[in-house]
């Protein structure tokens, strides 16, 4: 049996202000497999983005296990964790998170020059991912002189150029019109069924929430309902109205 790309084991993290301890995840218990569309949705303050950053490494759990591809990451050191971060996944954040004084090739080819590849190579890899993305022509503009969706594609062609088998997307569309949101979940899609890299979103947008195959829902910091919205190999092109969930599992 083939072991799920990723799987969480009962996350807890739990932050201290003062006297005051605050949850921001508990106990979540999950798996995503390989080629997976899913999103983490919920309100402001439901704990997505606290457990988006501990699937990806990014922040460590108070207690539980985070499993990546059937290896316990929970125990790796930064710099198993740092090395499992660059080769695996991918990440696009709500803030873009460009280096303003590099142009779009130079912040795409930032991740490969991490891991130490030749200069050409990475050069290279980085303009095949603009234009994957559609920004062919705009590879030395830095991040002042493109729009914000031209900005969050430019996020989006760094997290892939390295060839993740998962990116975690927090919120992507959070800072983006209505016509540049649907043009990136597009972008999200055709990308998904091209490269079949698994995909697990963040958010409360009710567009990236209806493009989903499957909805896990976070109420302070729970899951509680984890629904498969659509069958395996199919993305809806709009909100699926309500109860229309295949199936269920509360957690």
């Amino acid at each position: 049996m083939t072991e799920p790309l990723l799987s969480a084991e009962r996350l807890t993290r739990v932050y201290r202000l003062g006297e005051e301890a605050v949850v921001g995840v508990q106990e979540a218990t999950f798996s995503v497999e390989a080629g997976e569309f899913a999103v983490l949705a919920g309100p402001s303050g439901s704990g997505k983005t606290t457990l988006l950053n501990l699937l990806g490494l990014l922040d460590t759990p108070d207690s539980g296990r985070l499993l990546f591809e059937g290896r316990d990451a929970s125990s790796l050191d930064e710099t198993s964790r740092a090395r499992l971060r660059r080769e695996k996944l991918g990440f696009v954040f709500q803030a873009h998170q460009l280096i303003p004084v590099l142009s779009a090739e130079e912040n795409v080819a930032f991740a490969l020059w991490l891991r130490e590849l030749p200069e050409q190579q990475c050069r290279s890899r980085a303009r095949q991912a603009l234009r994957d993305v559609g920004l062919e022509g705009l590879e030395s503009r830095r991040p002042g002189a493109l729009s914000g969706g031209q900005r969050q594609r430019v996020a989006v062609a760094r997290a892939l150029v390295g060839e993740p088998a998962l990116i975690l997307a927090d919120e992507p569309t959070a800072s983006l019109d209505s016509a540049t949101s649907e043009r990136l979940l597009d972008l999200f899609v055709e990308l998904h069924r091209s490269r079949r890299v698994a995909f697990l979103f963040s958010s409360h947008d009710p567009r990236i929430i209806g493009r989903a195959r499957r909805r896990i829902d976070l109420i302070d910091g729970r899951i509680v309902s984890d629904v498969t919205v659509s069958p395996a190999g199919t993305i809806p092109t709009a909100a699926p109205p309500s109860g229309s969930g295949r199936e269920g599992t509360p957690s």
